[in-house]
């Protein structure tokens, strides 16, 4: 079967270029402006959007991803707002591929079946689960794929040649590679050792490679553009949201562009950059 996430992976692999993938918190700072923002992005330059799930414990996220969380909580957002906002989405935008990242609790208790077909029905294409290992894989993992949504697992610089296999079993649509050792918005990543750890994935799988973590601007993309097939941004857009409220916390006028301008000035870095050859 193929989904969204292959069509837009082979389309990307045709026209020669790496994809951008672009992560917003769902619900940040309110469910109208992040509506709004996740509207905007396909425009702004995003080829594929990661929507997050907000939770009070994440394990990978740093502090403005834990702060996201905390204030769409604080506004209200649940796992069925979201998703509900996804097929608002899709009811414009019937393309632009849409994962769900997160941890396994919110889904846990929203019941997975009943997730899964939500979720799938919703236009959710894949998921980003950070804390179910591949030992796990019964709970989620098995059951999604079996629903016809990818699984994306993370591999991190830790994640050796012994590891690796493990951890690609059972992993669908693209591979995200963590560039750091760390949580999320804080090092910036050392690029030349993130092109030698995206060649060293792809000897194990024929799937895309995404990179994310620390990346900040249109140079850092334009960089690992040049060895991945996709950049992905998130804490750098989510302080853009920040950065864009006011002195009692909402949403401005400027909110959605501070966000979109940000968007569209790093995929202008990735459009430009040229792929290593394979």
């Amino acid at each position: 079967m193929t989904t969204r996430l292959d069509t837009r992976f082979a389309d990307l692999a045709r026209a020669g270029r790496a994809g951008l993938v672009t992560y917003v918190m769902a619900g940040d700072p309110d469910r109208e402006t992040a509506r709004a923002i996740l509207q905007a992005l396909p425009g702004a330059g995003a080829d594929v959007i990661e929507f997050g799930m907000p939770f009070t414990d994440p394990m990978a996220d740093g502090p403005s991803i834990q702060a996201a969380g905390l204030r769409a909580l604080g506004a209200g957002q649940t796992l069925r707002k979201t998703l509900e906002d996804i097929a608002w989405f899709r009811a414009s935008d019937p393309t632009t591929p849409i994962v769900l990242m997160g941890y396994y609790n919110p889904i846990y208790i929203y019941g997975v079946e009943k997730f899964l077909v939500d979720a799938k029905a919703a236009g959710v294409d894949g998921l980003i689960v950070v804390d179910l290992p591949p030992e796990e894989d019964e709970e989620l993992c098995l059951p999604a794929l079996k629903a016809g949504l990818n699984f994306i697992r993370l591999a991190t610089p830790t994640t050796d040649d012994k590891r690796l296999p493990k951890v690609l079993q059972n992993t669908s649509g693209f591979v995200y590679y963590v560039s750091i050792t760390g949580i999320t918005g804080m090092a910036t990543p050392d690029f030349g050792q993130t092109a030698s750890a995206v060649a060293r994935i792809k000897k194990h799988t024929s799937l895309p490679v995404a990179v994310g973590f620390g990346v900040k601007n249109a140079d850092h993309a334009s960089a690992v553009a040049r060895g991945a097939d996709a950049v992905v941004v998130g804490s750098a857009l989510v302080d853009q949201v920040k950065g864009s409220l006011d002195a009692s916390g909402k949403a401005t006028a400027g909110t959605v562009s501070a966000v979109t301008d940000l968007v569209s000035s790093i995929s202008a870095g990735v459009r430009g950059a040229r792929k290593a050859a394979e």
